[in-house]
């Protein structure tokens, strides 16, 4: 009896103390980069990740996310291709949930490129900026070269909020939700019309 007695007690504090959990182990999937710019999903979210060029420690990388509710991952990237094309007045300026984006654009060397501007956290006192990045770069970093653009509506298991469904006003941006198909006006006096 007391053996059955000490086995009992032994097991009772064996379940007891095994509150340790093993959790499953969910990994990033890359969709596709270049030099410190990438772009990542876990589930329906996407992240893109860079090395931020406005600190003095080079180490700084940020990222800022948003699910793929309504295509908003292609239409980021036809967003950001179109600027390359008619290239806009001001920057386009997208809210996202937790951040705010401006796609700045510039000719280096006589190419068109782009730089996300993040204003983290939606404050404009924190701000970090990626590289400059010409349509090659996008292209890559979209998946489009290695054939990873297919997994952008491979469902995931969460959705839960959804990329610029608000306006932000700027005196020299233009604020954009991906889904919009509405004509897109900067805020000069010019007007330029993107397609969708």
């Amino acid at each position: 009896m007391k053996k059955i007695i000490l086995l009992f007690t032994c097991m009772f504090g064996i379940s007891v103390f095994s509150q340790i959990k093993v959790l499953k182990n969910e990994t990033l999937v890359e969709i596709g980069k270049d030099n410190s710019v990438g772009l990542y999903k876990k589930d329906d979210k996407f992240t893109i990740n860079y090395q931020d060029l406005n600190t003095s420690n080079l180490n700084t990388f940020r990222s800022f996310s948003f699910q793929n509710m309504n295509k908003d991952v292609e239409g980021l990237y036809k967003m950001i291709t179109d600027g390359f094309i008619d290239s806009p007045e001001g920057n386009i300026v997208l809210e996202l949930p937790s951040d705010i984006i401006e796609l700045h654009y510039e000719k280096n060397y006589g190419q068109p490129t782009v730089q996300f501007i993040h204003y983290i956290n939606k404050n404009k006192k924190y701000v970090g900026k990626s590289q400059f990045l010409n349509k090659k770069q996008i292209d890559k970093i979209f998946g489009k070269t290695n054939g990873k653009a297919v997994l952008y509506d491979k469902p995931g298991m969460k959705t839960n909020s959804t990329m610029g469904s608000t306006n932000v006003n700027s005196s020299t941006s233009t604020a954009i939700p991906l889904n919009d198909t509405s004509e897109r006006t900067p805020s000069s006096t010019k007007s330029k019309k993107y397609k969708k």
